[in-house]
């Protein structure tokens, strides 16, 4: 069996909702039944031959050729099976989704992972802003997981995080962990303004010291043993983060938001 296969046939115009095809809705289809299947583009529908070359026969394997950063909703719900974009994603890749793996070559937009329960998703490049938050009105972001990020991400990554981990190779944006209840969020670069913003509980977990907002309290140096723990368990990453020579057990704690529980820190490298 070969992997099923989407080769986009030429660039297109209108923003693409890719969510009809992910594994659990493929494997039962035949071909031609994948061809006939309708994808919303702007405001009409469109089969998914009219935009797609199909090959390939293993629905549990699917590739995206020619990606383009107006493909959105690709995974969405994803419960099982791979993923694999050659090329940029739209927004909202791997909105709630629930297992499986989504790996992206190039880079992704706004809300990539926003709300997803479980599941691995790595990205090339760069993410949008809402990167593992939650969708406008809703109070529970990402509940599980993990995010790999190779570039640099966007503003309110992590917003309403409950569950899982975001992993930033490059920089991060403003409101880093920003309404936070659980999880952890580590960077290598730098980060913006404002990080943990009313963050209750969770982690942020810096390389580089960051702008010290007023509502976080200095905690002091201290010494962890869960650091090379968790080091330990990113070895199998294909990231820096798999790298022993960046890892460290001593830090300098800030606790907060204090305008909410306080629970929150921030563990930056000493």
């Amino acid at each position: 069996m070969s992997a099923l296969t989407f080769t986009l046939k030429q660039p297109i115009a209108q923003r693409v909702d890719m969510s009809p095809l992910t594994s659990q809705n493929l494997q039962a289809l035949s071909l031609a039944e994948i061809a006939a299947l309708t994808l919303q583009t702007g405001n009409r529908k469109l089969a998914v031959s009219e935009l797609f070359d199909i090959s390939g026969d293993d629905a549990q394997q699917i590739v995206i050729e020619n990606s383009s950063t107006k493909l959105d909703y690709i995974g969405k719900g994803l419960s099982a099976g791979e993923i694999l974009v050659r090329g940029d994603a739209g927004a909202y890749t791997g909105m709630q989704m629930l297992g499986g793996s989504i790996k992206v070559s190039g880079s992704a937009g706004l809300y990539t992972g926003c709300e997803m329960k479980n599941g691995d998703i790595e990205i090339g490049g760069n993410v949008g802003d809402y990167t593992g938050g939650a969708l406008p009105g809703n109070k529970q972001g990402m509940r599980g997981g993990s995010i790999l990020i190779k570039g640099n991400a966007g503003s309110r990554t992590g917003d309403h995080m409950r569950r899982g981990q975001i992993l930033i190779e490059g920089d991060a944006g403003e409101y880093l962990g920003s309404r936070m209840i659980a999880g952890t969020i580590a960077v290598l670069g730098e980060i913006g303004r404002y990080p943990g913003y009313a963050m209750r509980r969770g982690t942020l977990l810096l390389w580089k010291q960051p702008p010290l907002p007023a509502y976080f309290n200095d905690c002091g140096t201290h010494s962890l043993a869960f650091l090379p723990l968790m080091f330990a368990s990113f070895k199998h990453l294909d990231s820096k983060f798999a790298d022993s020579s960046i890892t460290f057990n001593r830090v300098q704690r800030y606790g907060g938001d204090i305008a909410e529980s306080g629970r929150g820190e921030i563990l930056v490298k000493v």
